[in-house]
C-alpha cells in the first residue's frame, strides 16, 4: 500500500539522491562525527538535547551541536547530521528547506522535513485511514464562519505553539481576527476542535527510534504533557510556551494508534513522535507527527538518550 509520503514526495527524493553528495565513510582511524542541529537561541542545546552526546561518545562516536543557519559551520565535514531544537524555522520555512536540502547526511531527511513542517499532512493520514483530529484548512483566501462550541486556530506551519489560540462560543470576533492575520500573512490556517480531554488526561506523546537492526522505527517511552492552551491567542516572545511533563505509561489503544502511524511512513527515519488526546469516547486522535525537531522528553526516561544514540548511530 502506498504511504502518505510516497506520491508528495517522490519526485523530491530522486531530486536529493541526485543532486546530495553523500560524504564517505568515516577513516578506520578517525572517530565518526555527529552534528546535533539547533537553532541560535540556544546554541549549546536544551538540557534534555544534551544527553545525547555523552551516549554517543560511549558509542564511539564525536557528536556536539551546530546551529543550522551558522555560515561558518562546514556540514559537509560531518559523517551526519541530526536534527534536534531547530525550532525557529516556522518563521523561515523556506530558507530551513533550503538548508536541509543542502547537507549532505541529514536526519530526518529533506524530504520528510519538508512534508512534514506543513500541517497539511494530517489531511494524508486521515485519508489513509488514520483517527486524526478532524481538521479544517483555509487558504488565504477562504471566508469562514466560526463553528460552535470550542475550537483551536493556529498557522499549518507552526512550532511551539506560536500563533495559535484556543476559542469559545463567546470568542468568534478574536477568532476571525486571528484567522484573518494568519491568511493576510499569506499563511495557510488550521481550525480544530478543542479536545476537552485534555485539561483532565492530558496529552501523550509516543516516542520512536530507528531500530539498528531493521531500520524500522519502533516504541522507546511516552510521557504526558499537561494543557498549554487557556484562551485566545495573546502573543509570544519566547521560542516555546512552556510544558508540564511527567512520564506516562501509554493505553494499549495509544500504542496502537503510535504503531499505526509510524507504520505508514517511508524507511530512512532516526525518530518520530506521535501526539494523542482522546475523544469524546476516550479514543486517541491524532494531533500532531512530529518528524523534524521533535522534543524526545530524554530527562523522563532513563534509558532514551542510548536508544536515541544507538538509532543516531546507525545511520553512520
Amino acid at each position: 500500500m502506498s504511504t502518505p509520503l510516497d506520491h508528495a514526495t517522490r519526485a523530491a527524493a530522486r531530486v536529493a539522491l541526485v543532486s546530495t553528495p553523500v560524504p564517505a565513510a568515516a577513516p578506520a582511524d578517525r572517530r565518526p562525527r555527529v552534528a546535533i542541529v539547533t537553532c541560535a537561541e540556544i546554541p549549546l542545546l536544551e538540557p534534555d538535547d544534551r544527553l545525547v552526546l555523552p551516549a554517543l561518545a560511549a558509542l564511539g562516536v564525536d557528536a556536539e551541536p551546530a546551529v543550522w543557519d551558522d555560515p561558518a559551520v562546514d556540514w559537509a565535514a560531518y559523517d551526519l547530521v541530526a536534527l534536534r531544537s531547530t525550532w525557529d524555522y516556522a518563521q523561515r520555512r523556506d530558507e530551513f528547506l533550503a538548508w536541509a536540502r543542502r547537507v549532505p547526511r541529514l536526519v530526518n531527511p529533506a524530504e520528510t522535513v519538508a512534508w512534514n513542517t506543513d500541517k497539511r499532512y494530517l489531511a494524508e493520514l486521515a485519508a489513509a485511514g488514520l483517527p486524526v483530529t478532524p481538521t479544517v484548512f483555509l487558504g488565504p483566501d477562504d471566508s469562514w464562519t466560526p463553528p460552535g462550541g470550542e475550537y483551536v486556530v493556529k498557522p499549518a506551519v507552526s512550532a511551539g505553539s506560536r500563533d495559535t489560540g484556543r476559542y469559545g462560543p463567546g470568542d468568534g470576533a478574536l477568532a476571525v481576527a486571528h484567522v484573518r492575520r494568519l491568511q493576510a500573512a499569506g499563511r495557510i490556517v488550521m481550525i480544530q476542535p478543542y479536545l476537552p480531554a485534555v485539561d483532565s488526561y492530558g496529552e501523550t506523546a509516543l516516542l520512536f527510534f530507528a531500530d539498528p537492526v531493521t531500520g524500522r522505527l519502533v516504541y522507546s517511552h511516552a510521557i504526558r504533557k499537561g494543557p498549554m492552551l487557556t484562551g485566545p491567542d495573546e502573543g509570544m516572545d519566547t521560542l516555546y510556551k512552556p510544558e508540564e511533563i511527567t512520564p506516562r505509561v501509554p493505553t494499549a489503544a495509544e500504542l496502537a494508534v503510535g504503531e499505526a502511524v509510524v507504520a505508514t511512513l517511508p524507511g530512512g527515519l532516526a525518530y518520530a513522535r506521535v501526539d494523542l488526546i482522546p475523544d469524546e469516547r476516550g479514543n486517541p486522535l491524532l494531533v500532531e507527527l512530529e518528524l523534524t525537531e521533535p522534543s524526545v522528553f530524554m530527562l523522563h526516561h532513563e534509558e532514551s538518550p542510548a536508544r536515541l544514540a544507538t538509532a543516531l548511530a546507525s545511520f553512520l
